[in-house]
């Protein structure tokens, strides 16, 4: 398929008619010839046509759509969107979509870290990554960025080889490196960052548009905490127009047990936390279309996994590592980057199956004990394990270096939504208390609604004494076990089992593998006191005490927590 390029117009051979905008049938009614002249200036030319509605198309290639007129790749190939010229596009004058409070924020100070925008492409369109280029030298204070760094993976396009480097020699503060091999997102990445002598490394996808104000925000951010890795808000570029979306507000960026990324709205719990409209926002996960970081952190901290494959996955990993061994991920409404997302019909097999790999390669470094939840998601994955279990043996040194944290921790404290539906409970039987010997029950006779919940001697043939507890959800007490361990005031009861409640709330215990139960909503402790005949359960604060210190009949070979 032929595939059509501009790159200068020039007023001395083509005099420029009138520009006509689509008729009532949003097609065409007349066009602009372009003649090729000169690839340096060609993003020149792009924004002197930012008004224009309507551009010439030899007659086989005219495209017509209610939305715009414009030139195409009839392939999209390897790029994965359609190489369109719409109105205002692709070097469009920068929107400002700030709310009233980022406004308000006082100006940056001179004191902020200075910036290298590491921007990687295989075979990227060449409009749109121009226009990533430029919108960054538009809207970036030239005080905070230090350079942009592009790192070509092995490219094959044929310009983006000499028409390439000759339009970056003409850019100040942009320098190209060539890979003669492919590398991958994670590697090109990590091959720029070697190359970066900015405080702070932003990556980028070479197609996006940069909005004013963008970078100030995350330099700002980094500086009140070098572990922190944080995000742009991603505003959304449609792949077929072009056309800019702002997205929602108050979201983050989340994962799912087949370790896919999604996007979805703040928790109200997370909502009421916010100091303001416009505070950081803790996300699960942060996007991998733009992430920025301390420099010496990102090299610390193990930089991005040298052995994932291709893309696909890299975002996780760095997120997961980041929380795991003591940093943050955040995302910052006052900064905001339009990114174009690829048609997912674009993704060769090849990066499909790198992709799983990649996923693999992850569940078996970060998740421990969980990796068991995520196979069972992902059955094509669970084939691809049995084939060959990946090398994870300098990702595993590095935890134990910095002094990584378990999965579970990630999902008592980070992301509890992600807990698994249970197919059978982690723990069961009668629950002991270490200090005082005795075993959970009912103080009345029956069990019922607003029951005590004490201890009293270990039996058996006590049905009443047999709990099931699922993994940081509910402690189910009894049989038919319609009752579960809840909280009046500061001591433990039985109540009804709350179905369909908020992802966190009143009835969620967690059994830690110290033998303390924590309760999720207050993150206090199952203590056991002993007041004159009575042994109740209260809520205390955690010390680590025998008394606060419990143990089940049975554990799952399985941790589901």
């Amino acid at each position: 398929m032929n595939q059509l390029w501009i790159y200068m117009y020039s007023p001395s051979r083509c005099p420029l008619p009138p520009p006509s905008p689509p008729d009532s049938s949003g097609k065409c009614s007349s066009f602009i010839l372009l003649q090729v002249v000169d690839q340096f200036s060609q993003h020149h030319l792009l924004k002197r046509l930012s008004f224009f509605h309507c551009i010439f198309l030899p007659p086989l290639l005219k495209i017509r759509s209610p939305q715009v007129c414009g030139f195409i790749s009839e392939s999209p190939g390897t790029s994965g969107m359609l190489l369109l010229l719409p109105k205002g596009t692709p070097i469009r004058p920068s929107a400002d979509f700030s709310t009233e409070k980022c406004l308000q924020q006082p100006p940056p100070t001179d004191s902020l870290p200075t910036a290298s925008v590491v921007l990687c492409f295989h075979d990227e369109a060449w409009s749109t990554l121009l226009r990533t280029v430029h919108s960054i030298l538009d809207t970036a204070p030239r005080a905070f960025l230090k350079e942009i760094v592009l790192v070509d993976d092995l490219s094959q396009q044929g310009q983006l080889k000499m028409a390439l480097s000759e339009h970056v020699a003409r850019l100040e503060g942009v320098k190209l490196l060539r890979s003669n091999r492919r590398l991958g997102a994670s590697r090109a990445r990590m091959l720029g960052a070697a190359r970066a002598t900015g405080d702070v490394l932003v990556f980028m996808d070479a197609h996006c548009e940069c909005q004013p104000g963008w970078l100030e925000p995350l330099l700002a951010r980094i500086a009140g905490d070098r572990s922190r890795v944080v995000s742009p808000v991603l505003d959304v570029i449609d792949w077929k127009t072009l056309q800019y979306y702002p997205s929602e507000d108050q979201q983050r960026g989340v994962l799912d047990w087949k370790l896919d990324f999604h996007w979805e709205p703040l928790p109200e719990r997370e909502r009421r936390a916010l100091a303001s409209p416009v505070s950081p926002i803790r996300s699960p996960v942060v996007p991998g279309g733009v992430v920025a970081m301390d420099r010496h952190y990102f090299q610390n901290t193990g930089a991005y996994d040298p052995l994932l494959s291709l893309q696909g996955g890299e975002n996780l990993e760095l997120s997961l590592k980041t929380w795991l061994c003591g940093g943050s991920v955040e995302i910052l409404p006052c900064s905001r980057v339009g990114h174009l997302y690829r048609n997912e019909d674009a993704h060769s097999q090849r990066e499909r199956e790198a992709t799983l790999q990649n996923k693999v390669r992850i569940a078996e470094t970060w998740l421990g004990s969980f990796k068991e939840t995520f196979y069972r998601h992902s059955p094509e994955a669970l084939s691809l394990s049995k084939a060959g279990k990946p090398d994870c043996m300098e990702r595993q040194q590095l935890q134990r270096r910095l002094g990584c944290r378990t999965f579970h921790w990630f999902l008592a404290n980070v992301y509890p939504e992600l807990y698994p539906l249970e197919r059978r409970p982690r723990f069961s039987g009668k629950l002991h208390n270490t200090g005082l010997g005795f075993c959970a029950d009912c103080a009345a006779e029956g069990a019922a609604p607003g029951c005590a919940v004490v201890l009293a001697p270990c039996s058996d043939a006590q049905q009443q004494q047999r709990l099931e507890h699922m993994g940081r959800h509910a402690i189910r007490y009894g049989s038919p076990q319609h009752l579960c361990f809840d909280v009046r005031g500061e001591q433990v009861i039985l109540q009804n089992c709350t179905e369909g409640a908020p992802a966190v709330h009143q009835q969620h215990w967690d059994h830690q593998e110290n033998g303390m139960i924590i309760h999720i909503l207050s993150g206090k402790c199952m203590e056991a006191v002993a007041q004159e005949n009575n042994k109740d359960l209260y809520l205390r604060e955690c010390d680590g005490k025998a008394s606060q210190l419990w143990r089940f009949d049975n554990v799952s070979t399985v941790d589901e927590r």
